[in-house]
């Protein structure tokens, strides 16, 4: 059985969905985000939904990589 995350089955507060729309701002991994966070990806994709946390990366082109 896997080791549950320290923040495991807690309730968000503010501080945390703050830091959490500062790292996905910051173009950071949904799976670093749980990390720094002590939560699971799930949990924290389910925080910004409720949110309205856009966590796509900014980077990314939706067509693909370009070749050349």
């Amino acid at each position: 059985m896997a080791k549950r995350p320290p923040n495991h089955g807690k309730p968000w507060s503010d501080a945390q969905v703050a830091q959490l729309e500062r790292l996905a701002a910051g173009n950071t991994p949904t799976r670093v985000i749980a990390l720094h966070m002590g939560r699971t990806p799930e949990a924290v994709y389910a925080a910004a939904t409720r949110n309205d946390v856009d966590l796509s990366p900014t980077n990314q082109s939706p067509y693909g990589p370009r070749r050349k």
